[in-house]
C-alpha cells in the first residue's frame, strides 16, 4: 500500500485546501482574548474537547437552563465585502443573548461556529475579538467554538457564523409570566439601527441605488455606508437583568428580530390577546427613513422586516408603567411608551395607530 499518487506525488490535507496548523495557530492567538470573558462558573480557557460551566459557582440554587442559537444573516456579506470584521461578532452574541434575556435568563456561556473556505487568520481573529466584546458586554463566558475550513463549499474570502448561548433562571422566575393582561403597557427600548435582520432587503436597496460600501452613508455622512450599516446589534442583557432584579414588574419581553412587530410581540402574549402600537411614539433612526424612501418600502413591510428603532419591548402593568420606564432609563436605556396589550379581535393580533416617521 502506498500514500503516493500516480507519478509519485504525496497528497496531503493542506494540499486539498485545509491547513490544520493555521487553525491551531489561530486558537493560540485568540486564547488571551477569550480569557477576558471569564466569569464565576467558567474559567474561559479554550482548546479542549468541550467547555465546562459550574452552575453552583455562578450562584444558582434551583436553575432552569435556557438555550438559544442564531446567526447574523446576510449582514455578514457586508462585513466580508468591506473588510470590516471586528463588529460582526458582537451581532452574533447579541442575537443569541437577547433571546435568553427575554425569558428572564442570565446568559452564562457562549460557543461560536466559524466556517470558511480558506482561513484568514487576521479576519478570523477580528471576528473572535468581536465575539469576545459581545460576551463581555453580556457578562457571559466564551467557553468554546469551532473553526471549519471547507474549500469548495465557500468562495474565497467568504465565511459564515453561528452562535450558541446558554443561560439560566431560578425556577419560578422565567418569562413571560402567566398574568399578562389587556391594559398592560408596552415599553420599547431603542435599537442601534438595523441590528441583524432584513439585510437581504437592505443589500437590495443599496444595489438598486448604485451605491458602494465606501460611499458616504446618505443617512450618516460622517460614516461610509458600510460602516453605518455594520453598527452592531444592541445587547440589552445587563440593563434588563438589573431591572428584573430590582423589581418584579416586568411581565414579558419581546426581542424584535426577523418578523418585526407583527410576528414577535404575539410570541409572548397569551391566546386571545394582541397589541396596539402607537407609531407616533417611535422615533426611527435615520437609516430606516432612507431605506423606506430609497427602496419604496411600504409601512407594513417596514414593520414586519425591521425593528424600526425598537429592539426590545417590555410588557408591564399599567399602574407601574411610569416606575418601570424610569427604572429602565436609570440603567441607560431610552425607554418609550409605545402601546398596550389589548383583547385580540378576528384580525391581526398587532394593530397600529399613527404613522411611522420615515
Amino acid at each position: 500500500m502506498t500514500d503516493k499518487q500516480p507519478g509519485g506525488h504525496r497528497l496531503t490535507y493542506a494540499a486539498s485546501g485545509v491547513d490544520i496548523d493555521a487553525g491551531n495557530a489561530m486558537v493560540e492567538a485568540i486564547k488571551p482574548l477569550v480569557r477576558a470573558t471569564r466569569r464565576p462558573g467558567a474559567d474561559a480557557e479554550i482548546g479542549g474537547f468541550g467547555g465546562l460551566f459550574d452552575l453552583k459557582a455562578a450562584g444558582f440554587r434551583d436553575p432552569i437552563l435556557v438555550a438559544a442559537n442564531d446567526g447574523v444573516g446576510t449582514k455578514v456579506k457586508i462585513a466580508i465585502e468591506t473588510g470590516i470584521h471586528d463588529t460582526i461578532g458582537i451581532d452574533l452574541v447579541a442575537m443569541c443573548v437577547n433571546d435568553l434575556i427575554v425569558q428572564g435568563a442570565e446568559p452564562l456561556f457562549f460557543l461560536d461556529y466559524f466556517a470558511t473556505g480558506k482561513l484568514d487568520r487576521q479576519a478570523g481573529a477580528a471576528v473572535v475579538a468581536g465575539i469576545v466584546a459581545g460576551c463581555r458586554e453580556a457578562g457571559c463566558a466564551l467557553i468554546g467554538g469551532e473553526t471549519a475550513e471547507m474549500p469548495g463549499l465557500y468562495a474565497a474570502g467568504d465565511y459564515d457564523l453561528a452562535g450558541f448561548a446558554v443561560g439560566a433562571a431560578e425556577r419560578g422566575q422565567l418569562l413571560p409570566r402567566a398574568d399578562v393582561a389587556a391594559g398592560d403597557v408596552l415599553i420599547g427600548l431603542t435599537s442601534s439601527g438595523v441590528h441583524s435582520n432584513g439585510f437581504s432587503l437592505v443589500r437590495r436597496v443599496v444595489a438598486d441605488a448604485g451605491l458602494g460600501w465606501d460611499a458616504p452613508a446618505p443617512f450618516s455622512p460622517s460614516h461610509t455606508l458600510g460602516q453605518a450599516l455594520l453598527a452592531p446589534t444592541r445587547i440589552y442583557v445587563k440593563p434588563i437583568l438589573h431591572a428584573l432584579r430590582r423589581s418584579d414588574g416586568i411581565k414579558a419581553l419581546a426581542h424584535i428580530t426577523g418578523g418585526g412587530f407583527p410576528d414577535n410581540i404575539p410570541r409572548v402574549l397569551p391566546d386571545g390577546l394582541g397589541a396596539s402600537l402607537d407609531l407616533d411614539a417611535i422615533e426611527p433612526p435615520p437609516v430606516f427613513g432612507w431605506l423606506a424612501r430609497t427602496g419604496g418600502i411600504a409601512e407594513g413591510e417596514m414593520l414586519r422586516t425591521f425593528n424600526c428603532g425598537i429592539g426590545m419591548i417590555a410588557v408591564v402593568p399599567r399602574e407601574r408603567a411610569v416606575e418601570l420606564q424610569a427604572a429602565l432609563m436609570a440603567e441607560g436605556e431610552t425607554a418609550l411608551r409605545i402601546g398596550e396589550v389589548v383583547v385580540a379581535g378576528s384580525g391581526p393580533r398587532v394593530t397600529t395607530r399613527g404613522q411611522l416617521r420615515t
